[in-house]
Formats: C-alpha cells, sequence, structure tokens
C-alpha cells in the first residue's frame, strides 16, 4: 500500500514563493540561497525505527503488512500507524516508538541523546544503515518480541539532496557541510553530512534534542553553507 499523498507544500515552499514576488516587486536581486533550485526545509525527526519484513511479522503476526498513516516529505517515505514498545537495559522502556515505512533490509531505532539516558545506555552517532559497533534492544509488539542484536543509533545530522542541489551548493554525496540556523538561539551545526540521490527532495533531519537546542520552529530561517 502507498503512503497517502500530502497535497499541500510545505512552509517553506510557500515563503520561498512568496520572497521571490517581494524582491521582484522591489526590482532587488535575490540572495544566493534563493536562487537555489529547491527551497530549504529543515525537519526535526522524532525518535523512530525501521524495520524488516521479517521483523514487523514477528511483532504484528504473521503476513502482516505496514499500514501507512501519513506521507513524509520525502517521497514514497510514511509515519506507520503501527508503534512497538522498546526494551532497553535494565528493563527501561520507551512506547510508542513508531515505525517508518516502507520495511528495509536491516533493522535501526534511532534515538535523541536524552532518550539513551532514560534506557541506561549509550548510543553512537551514526549515518542511517551504519549499524555496526552498535548495541541492540529488544521490541515488543502485540504478537510478540523481537531481538536486535545491534542497530540503534543516534541520527548523524544530514541534508537529503537530488543532483541539481549538489551541483548548485558545489557538494557532493558524503560531503560534509554547516547549517546555521537563525533566531533567539541561534546556532551553527558543523557535520551535517550530505546524502545525494535522484529521488531525494532538499530536506535537513535534525532530531529533536538538536531541534529543542536552537529552538527550530516552522518559520526559522535557516541556511546550508559549504
Amino acid at each position: 500500500m502507498s503512503a497517502p499523498a500530502n497535497t499541500n507544500p510545505p512552509r517553506s515552499v510557500i515563503e520561498q514563493l512568496v520572497r521571490e514576488q517581494v524582491y521582484a516587486k522591489l526590482g532587488l536581486a535575490l540572495p544566493h540561497a534563493a536562487n537555489a533550485p529547491n527551497a530549504l526545509l529543515v525537519n526535526i525527526s522524532a525518535r523512530h525505527c525501521h524495520l524488516t519484513q521479517k521483523a514487523v511479522e514477528a511483532l504484528f503476526g504473521p503476513g502482516h503488512q505496514l499500514t501507512p498513516m501519513k506521507g513524509l516529505y520525502q517521497d514514497g517515505q510514511y509515519a506507520a500507524k503501527e508503534t512497538v514498545t522498546l526494551i532497553g537495559p535494565r528493563s527501561r522502556v520507551i512506547s510508542n516508538l513508531r515505525i517508518l515505512g516502507p520495511c528495509r533490509s536491516l533493522n535501526q531505532v534511532e534515538l535523541a541523546y536524552t532518550d539513551s539516558i532514560a534506557l541506561g545506555f549509550e548510543i553512537p552517532v551514526k549515518m542511517s544503515g551504519d549499524i555496526a559497533d552498535t548495541p541492540g534492544c529488544m521490541l515488543m509488539g502485540p504478537n510478540g518480541y523481537f531481538q536486535l542484536d545491534e542497530g540503534v543509533i543516534r541520527a548523524q545530522p544530514h541534508v537529503h539532496m537530488n543532483p541539481d542541489d549538489a551541483a548548485f551548493y558545489g557538494v557532493k554525496h558524503l560531503d560534509v557541510m554547516k547549517l546555521k540556523v537563525h533566531g533567539p538561539l541561534g546556532m551553527t551545526f558543523d557535520k551535517l553530512v550530505v546524502r545525494v540521490d535522484p529521488s531525494f527532495k532538499l530536506e535537513v533531519h535534525i532530531d529533536t534534542d538538536e531541534g529543542n537546542a536552537c529552538g527550530l520552529k516552522s518559520d526559522t530561517l535557516c541556511e546550508l553553507i559549504r
């Protein structure tokens, strides 16, 4: 089942269109970033997990398929209706951990630093898919348990780009950029890893701790810097 379509353009896209109109009426040149092929969207990625079909069936029953609840900004990705309970060291738990679909070829749990403190163990900062030398956990669903021997990470802040975006910013896959966040709690993230794929839309992902630290809101001005 495909993810439900989200027909409403993100606020950043609307703001980009308005900005272009305002600058045109004033006869002013747009700032460099405003000439980018696509508007930048910075999103907070809350804790979640990616599962294999085998794990889904162990947790929810044989033949179970994830049920799309909400389409995400990246095409084909969605938040599923299904959630699981994560059991960490000393039986500390996180309930209602959202599954993101579709199913993947490996199991991965993405948490924030404060989550790891609550669970009582250390998790490394890793790029998605790089789960070597990471801790595991137990997941519990309505049909049973599934043991992860590895795969619990703190996601490295990163930016999704298609090749046109990468060419505009002068970067390539796995390069490192900076993200400057303006506002009362403005700060700069120095190690934003670039991920380039033709299917990607221009989007930065940071976690809840990082979003709270910089006071990120839907109208916060953010800039990508080489």
